[in-house]
């Protein structure tokens, strides 16, 4: 019976345009078209950043050491660059604020002296740090200028600068291309994921129990000689399903723009995300995702038969979002890992776990713990569901 409700229920659900664009369009379409326009965005702004002619604003004249030497740096060190003489210092500083210039560089007005004499003088670089690449730009121009003088007063006080140097650093990455990956990328996947499992379950929920309210035919459907239970469940079924095709329709749309598009360049980390989606991996994350999607019908689902209209519903359900999306953000964060406190977190394990499952060195003690809190948590939903479908209040408010 359940199975038959279930079934007769998921043929209404394909049905409905809207639940199947939620359910599978735009997860497949979300990964090739975000992919796209990130790297895009990303890479039409890095270009423009490394191209850009800046205007530098000083006080002084071209007789100015500092000045000159700023000048005398090649282009091979950065595109071209105008320096703009002013003798007013509040001028300079209001065509910075208009962004008439784009650097502003302070220097002390006896500095050739200082340099002459061995002493320390000082420079001051000022720029909006939101503007890409201009912090970098500044840097440079110093670094160029600073070995200059550097390698000068090496000479003068006749000293090898090789016999400065006490040894050479490197820094080695012990962390394995999937590792990078799973730090990298591990809490941005998860959150799509979560993201679209939840909008998934919304839409079947809310007319698989307010939508038969607006129609009139949840009174016909418990007269049939069926336990409510079965009713339920029958209908969950459809609502979780259909939460977890939507997380799966992502999964599947970022293996396609990797795979056949072409929009990640390094072979070795296409070869890496490649390896990673492998049916154990696949089978980890679908008993992770299971639970959650679960527990995400099972607060829909009281909300859903409380309430008389799809759009109050709607209304209720739509904004719950933004707390799945808040424990799922944390995290991103750098320096949150997966450990006991945090696998007992609901969502923010989902999300811990499925970054080390990605990085490949899940701990498997605390994977289970993550398993067992979530199943607990969709249980707690699913008891508060039945209550509330078992009260006529609720079915024929």
């Amino acid at each position: 019976m359940i199975f038959k409700i279930f079934k007769k229920e998921l043929k209404d659900t394909v049905r409905d345009r809207r639940t199947m664009l939620m359910m599978l369009v735009i997860p497949l379409l979300l990964f090739p078209v975000l992919i796209n326009i990130v790297l895009g965005v990303s890479t039409s702004y890095a270009d423009s950043a490394e191209s850009k002619v800046l205007k530098i604003g000083v006080i002084g004249d071209t007789s100015d050491y500092l000045v000159q030497k700023l000048a005398q740096i090649p282009e091979s060190f950065g595109p071209k660059k105008i320096i703009a003489y002013y003798g007013d210092s509040l001028k300079l500083q209001n065509d910075q604020k208009d962004e008439k210039l784009d650097l502003i560089l302070w220097y002390d007005s006896r500095l050739e002296t200082q340099l002459e004499a061995q002493e320390k003088s000082w420079i001051i670089w000022a720029f909006d740090k939101t503007n890409l690449g201009y912090a970098d730009r500044a840097k440079s121009y110093t670094q160029i200028i600073e070995t200059t003088e550097r390698f000068k007063r090496y000479e003068a006080l006749n000293i090898d600068e090789q016999k400065l140097i006490p040894f050479d650093v490197i820094y080695e990455n012990t962390a394995s291309d999937q590792q990078m990956l799973g730090e990298l990328a591990g809490g941005f996947l998860p959150y799509i994921f979560i993201a679209f499992g939840f909008m998934g379950c919304m839409y079947p929920a809310i007319d698989l129990f307010t939508g038969e309210k607006e129609r009139g035919t949840i009174e016909t459907l418990l007269t049939t000689p069926v336990h409510r239970w079965k009713i339920l469940v029958g209908k969950m079924l459809v609502v979780v399903l259909s939460g977890l095709m939507a997380s799966f329709s992502a999964l599947i749309g970022l293996f396609f723009s990797i795979q056949f598009l072409d929009m990640i360049p390094d072979p070795t980390l296409v070869s890496v995300i490649t390896g990673m989606l492998t049916p154990s991996f696949i089978v980890k994350l679908f008993f992770l995702l299971l639970p959650l999607t679960v527990f995400f019908a099972g607060i829909m689902v009281p909300i859903s038969v409380y309430t008389k209209t799809f759009k109050e519903a709607q209304s209720i359900i739509a904004p719950m979002n933004i707390l799945v999306i808040l424990p799922a953000m944390i995290g991103l964060f750098p320096g949150v890992e997966l450990n006991i406190a945090t696998a007992c977190v609901p969502i923010l394990n989902i999300v811990l776990t499925t970054k080390s499952l990605i990085a490949g060195n899940i701990d498997y003690f605390l994977l289970t713990i993550t398993f067992l809190i979530m199943l607990i948590m969709a249980g707690t939903a699913v008891f508060i569901s039945f209550r509330q479908f078992g009260k006529e209040t609720n079915i024929l408010n």
